[in-house]
């Protein structure tokens, strides 16, 4: 019986990181809106991430807003030259907390300052586009306008890498005909696998793609095929499904959040988690037959 063992780095903005990154969304209040519940153990999430050797975090202006960066830069700040940090652009948040589109190249360029500001940068490593859409699903449809925009702030100096989000295949070639892509962030795992084509298609490219919600987001992962898998390998239902991506393909690189530094060293035993062609076969099919929505 084979078993394979991930890779573990894969490059993001032409620098190698740990395939098992983290992101920041949940150090927000609930809702991902005002501030923490406790602030310190956000604080200390953080500093366990980089002390057990991550050095990919994903952020946005528009988590709490403001509170994420905010936190990042007290715990963190000044960064190791090899952290990563990867922020979005394109939407704002209501005063009710509502997630509202903004894409108009001015609105971009206060987001990239905003983040700047808040996370005490002065270039930002990646930025991605965040296309609105159906909120969690791409659409079609020009984003030209945008990523000239980001093109502009990148020939400025303000940010060095950019990437998507929410997209399709075709926004992906229409934004490469404009500036260099390093990333593609969609919504992807074990159970949501439209984007297989495209995992495929940005691997052959050297291209990274990172899945958000890669254990179901507001809605986690719920599979009797999973738990079965998960409990004959000793393993948390969850970790297994964050494993499963590992071995996706090697451009996959994960960021899952969380606000508990139990839940943060368990999600990263994922990347040591070898799985063996029958399990890789039982977990793919899990897809195919539908389960788990």
């Amino acid at each position: 019986m084979s078993t394979f063992t991930p890779v573990d780095t894969f490059k993001l903005g032409g620098r190698p990181v740990r395939r098992m990154g983290y992101g920041a969304m949940q150090l927000a209040g609930p809702g991902v809106f005002g501030p923490p519940t406790n602030r310190e153990a956000a604080l200390a999430v953080l500093r366990e991430a980089l002390a057990s050797g991550v050095d990919h975090i994903d952020t946005s202006d528009f988590y709490g807003p403001h509170v994420t960066n905010q936190i990042i830069r007290e715990a963190l700040h000044p960064y190791p030259d090899d952290l990563v940090i990867v922020t979005k652009v394109g939407a704002v948040r209501g005063d009710d907390g509502a997630w509202l589109p903004a894409s108009e190249p001015k609105d971009l360029e206060r987001g990239v300052h905003d983040n700047l500001r808040n996370l005490g940068l002065d270039t930002m490593d990646v930025v991605n586009l965040r296309v609105m859409g159906r909120i969690h699903e791409p659409s079609e449809g020009s984003i030209a306008k945008q990523v000239e925009a980001l093109a502009e702030l990148q020939h400025q100096g303000l940010v060095r890498h950019i990437g998507l989000s929410n997209v399709t295949s075709m926004q992906v070639a229409e934004a490469q005909g404009i500036a260099e892509i390093v990333c593609v962030q969609n919504q992807y795992n074990l159970i949501q696998r439209e984007d297989d084509a495209l995992v495929d298609e940005l691997a052959a490219q050297g291209i990274a793609y990172v899945p958000f919600f890669p254990l179901g987001g507001f809605s986690p992962i719920q599979s009797s095929v999973l738990s079965t898998v998960a409990e004959n390998l000793g393993a948390p239902p969850m970790q297994v499904a964050l494993a499963w991506l590992l071995h996706r393909f090697p451009n996959i690189l994960l960021i899952p959040g969380t606000s508990s530094v139990e839940h943060l060293r368990e999600n990263l035993k994922a990347a040591q988690l070898s799985l063996s062609q029958e399990v890789l076969a039982e977990l793919d099919a899990i897809r195919q037959v539908g389960e788990g929505h």
